[in-house]
């Protein structure tokens, strides 16, 4: 990994009455960004199957966040189509909104 990558994190509830709050409370985003032209390297959140993971991960690798996240949240909207969609959207806001905040 290069120094010129930065790893950023954001977290959210899920939604309360759903299974994945009785189990899990939250959901967490980490966010590997490449400072050089900004763009998602990688991405993970704390979901409970490895699929989920990867699945979300190859959707969002390399799409760019110079002008904000919009382009990942329609992604995730239209390929995702889970419970807590919204807290894992809230999630990566929150780590976006992190990395806004050191540059």
């Amino acid at each position: 990994m290069s120094v010129n990558t930065v790893l950023v994190a954001g977290f959210a509830e899920f939604p309360k009455g759903t299974t994945l709050y009785e189990v899990y409370k939250i959901i967490s985003c980490v966010m590997i960004i490449n400072n050089d032209d900004e763009t998602i390297q990688d991405i993970s959140f704390s979901f409970v199957m490895d699929k989920t993971n990867e699945f979300i991960s190859q959707q969002l690798r390399g799409i760019s966040i110079k002008n904000g996240i919009d382009e990942a949240k329609e992604k995730i909207r239209a390929s995702m189509l889970i419970p807590g969609q919204g807290a894992l959207i809230y999630a990566m806001q929150q780590a976006y909104d992190r990395y806004c905040e050191m540059n």
